[in-house]
C-alpha cells in the first residue's frame, strides 16, 4: 500500500473510537432487555428500534465514522460522497434491527434464529463498512486483499452473533457493561481489519476528487450521535426495572387466564363455654 495513513490525527482516535462503540453497544443491550419484557408487540417493536440506533448508529457506524477520521493521504485530497456515507448509516441500523426481528429477543432461546440472524448481520454490517468505503474518493483508486477481507467478515459474523446472545443471557447492569466492552472490541476490531485489507494506489496525473470534505459534515453527525444518544438513555432511565415489569406481567398474565384464587374454606371454631361455631377462611 502507498503513502497511506490510518492515525493521521493521533492513536487517541482508536480510543476514541472503541470507547464510542463500547458505549452505543450497551445502551443498546440496555434497550433490548428491557424489549424482552415489553408487555405489548409494540412495545417491544419500539426497544428493539432504539436498540438498533444504540447499536447500529452509534456502536458501529459513528465508531467506524471516528477511525476514518485517521484515514489521509499525505499532500492529496480526500473525499467523501455524502449519499453513500448516509446509506452506509443507513445499512447500519437496519442491519442490526432486521437481526434483533430475526433472532426475536425472546426469553426462549432457539440456536438457529442466534446463527441465522448472526450472519445475517454480520454480513450486513461487512456492507455497511465497505459501502462506506465506497464513499471514500481519492486521487487514485482502491483494492482489497481477499483473504483480510474474508477474516472482517468472519469478524463481523462472531460479534454479531456474540451480541445478539448477550441480548438474552445478560440481565444485569456488570455483565452489559462487560459484554459492551466485549462488543465494543469485536466492532473496532472488525473496522481496522477491514482497513487492513485496503490497498490504495495513488495517481498523481488523476483528477481531484468530488465530493466534501470529512470535517464539513462532522458537526451534523456529532449532534445526531448525540440526539442517538440521548433519546434511548432517557428512555432507559425512565422505564422500570425489567424485574418489577416481569412481576407485573406475571399478574396481569394470570388475572388474563382466569387464574382466580381457590374459594374460601369453613372451620370450626369451638368457643369456651363449650359451644361451637363455623368461620369463614380465604
Amino acid at each position: 500500500m502507498e503513502n497511506v495513513q490510518h492515525f493521521a490525527m493521533g492513536q487517541w482516535l482508536l480510543v476514541l473510537a472503541y470507547l464510542t462503540s463500547v458505549v452505543g453497544c450497551a445502551l443498546g443491550l440496555a434497550c433490548t432487555l428491557q424489549a424482552r419484557f415489553a408487555p405489548t408487540a409494540r412495545g417491544r417493536l419500539a426497544w428493539l428500534a432504539l436498540a438498533a440506533l444504540s447499536i447500529g448508529g452509534v456502536g458501529i457506524w459513528v465508531m467506524h465514522f471516528i477511525a476514518m477520521l485517521g484515514f489521509a493521504t499525505p499532500g492529496m485530497p480526500v473525499r467523501y460522497d455524502v449519499g453513500r456515507t448516509v446509506l452506509s448509516a443507513i445499512l447500519a441500523v437496519v442491519s442490526v434491527f432486521g437481526g434483533l426481528l430475526v433472532f426475536g429477543v425472546r426469553t426462549g432461546f432457539a440456536w438457529w434464529r442466534l446463527i441465522v440472524a448472526g450472519v445475517i448481520t454480520g454480513l450486513a454490517v461487512n456492507l455497511m463498512h465497505y459501502t462506506g468505503m465506497w464513499a471514500l474518493e481519492i486521487k487514485g483508486s482502491f483494492g482489497y486483499d481477499p483473504g483480510l477481507v474474508i477474516l472482517s467478515i468472519v469478524i463481523a459474523i462472531v460479534a454479531a452473533t456474540a451480541a445478539l446472545w448477550f441480548t438474552v443471557g445478560l440481565d444485569r447492569l456488570l455483565p452489559r457493561l462487560a459484554a459492551g466492552l466485549v462488543m465494543g472490541a469485536a466492532v473496532t476490531g472488525m473496522h481496522y481489519t477491514g482497513m487492513a485489507a485496503v490497498e490504495v494506489h495513488l495517481d498523481m496525473s488523476a483528477p481531484d476528487p468530488s465530493g466534501s470534505e470529512v470535517f464539513t459534515f462532522l458537526f451534523p453527525v456529532f449532534v445526531l450521535a448525540a440526539v442517538t444518544l440521548a433519546v434511548p438513555i432517557c428512555a432507559v432511565l425512565l422505564a422500570p426495572p425489567p424485574g418489577e415489569r416481569r412481576v407485573s406481567t406475571g399478574v396481569e398474565e394470570r388475572v388474563a387466564v382466569g387464574d382466580t384464587p381457590p374459594p374460601p374454606r369453613s372451620v370450626s371454631v369451638r368457643g369456651s363455654g363449650g359451644s361451637s361455631r363455623r368461620e369463614r377462611v380465604p
